[in-house]
């Protein structure tokens, strides 16, 4: 059965490797040849906590340029800036209106951020922290998806886009398709040079764009143990060894073991990890260092694609006008 998959990808930061394992390379392996699948830049989300301009500009273009490295084709995928279609930010008051603020109220997120507050449990809180669900239902029904990759924090907000969705349908005709999960069977948690899940507030990542010498120079940052050459390596908990795991395959997976029973030095070790991811690194590299050279590139890209995806959303707009009855009076 053909499938429409939708993937929304966050637009701050620099792209690095916890990304590229835990986000764009499953994501770009999931659709198969007779699946459609959609990618968008969540510029309008980004608004939600950040208020710098020019870093929302330059996030954008950055990751935009880091999917399309890594392998995005926008020949064959529909690959827009959620910015660039309008209709979806009028779904989105559209599903507002149908949407219990109760519903809102149970949200993970706005849950966690009031939590931290103690006179006035609202200080702080936005309306699209608040509202931010529905503007993902939005995002997703606008396309009629019918399957969305989704992490463990997201699940809430997909159960919510189709319970907003069930009530839509229930109040008006059934126009709106009731999206599915696509739920990995085990998260991947990307450890940091610090141990830590990899993260930019944390300070820990690898980045995924930079070159050979600056690529090894922050994987040699990576902490380990005391441990001297000679002497057995545990793998448990390793970030070194975890890292190892998601760039080859099971056989050296097994024989990068055997160097820890053997007492490899970490040196070693690193040198070992450094190879591997660099090999996968050097085509989006080059990849990148070529895309990077044309500056309309990444606009012409977005501007097809969401030439492309407003052909879609403008019928499907134009259905759910009709049915609410905004529509042209005869």
């Amino acid at each position: 059965m053909k499938k429409r998959i939708l993937t929304g990808i966050t637009t701050t930061g620099t792209p690095h490797i916890g990304n590229y394992i835990g986000a764009i390379r499953p994501a770009l392996e999931m659709p198969k040849d007779k699946d459609e699948s959609f990618f968008f830049l969540a510029d309008y989300h980004s608004l939600i906590k950040n208020k710098d301009s020019d870093d929302i500009k330059q996030s954008v273009e950055d990751i935009a340029l880091a999917w399309l490295s890594c392998g995005l084709d926008p020949q064959k995928s529909y690959f827009y800036r959620q910015s660039d279609v309008p209709e979806i930010l009028e779904l989105s008051w559209i599903l507002n209106c149908v949407t219990a603020k109760g519903l809102m109220n149970r949200a993970h997120a706005y849950k966690a951020a009031t939590a931290l507050n103690t006179n006035d449990p609202d200080k702080g809180i936005n309306m699209g922290l608040f509202s931010y669900p529905i503007l993902m239902a939005a995002d997703i029904l606008m396309f009629d998806s019918t399957h969305v990759p989704v992490g463990s924090d997201q699940i809430q907000h997909l159960e919510m886009t189709r319970d907003i969705a069930a009530r839509f349908n229930h109040l008006y005709k059934p126009l709106l398709t009731i999206p599915e999960p696509i739920i990995e069977d085990k998260e991947k948690v990307v450890l940091g040079l610090d141990g830590r899940k990899m993260s930019k507030s944390y300070g820990n990542v690898i980045p995924l764009l930079d070159d050979e010498k600056k690529l090894k120079k922050s994987i040699m940052k990576i902490v380990t143990n005391s441990l001297e050459p000679g002497e057995p390596k545990d793998s448990n908990d390793c970030t070194v060894f975890d890292l190892y795991k998601n760039f080859t395959d099971k056989e050296k997976i097994t024989e990068f073991q055997n160097h820890y029973d053997e007492g490899i030095s970490w040196g070693d070790a690193k040198e070992i990890l450094f190879n591997v991811i660099n090999e996968e690194l050097m085509p989006i590299r080059a990849k990148y260092n070529e895309l990077v050279k044309d500056k309309d590139y990444i606009n012409d890209v977005l501007r097809d694609g969401s030439n492309k995806a407003r052909v879609i959303a403008k019928q499907k707009i134009n259905e759910i006008r009709e049915v609410i009855g905004i529509t042209n009076i005869s």
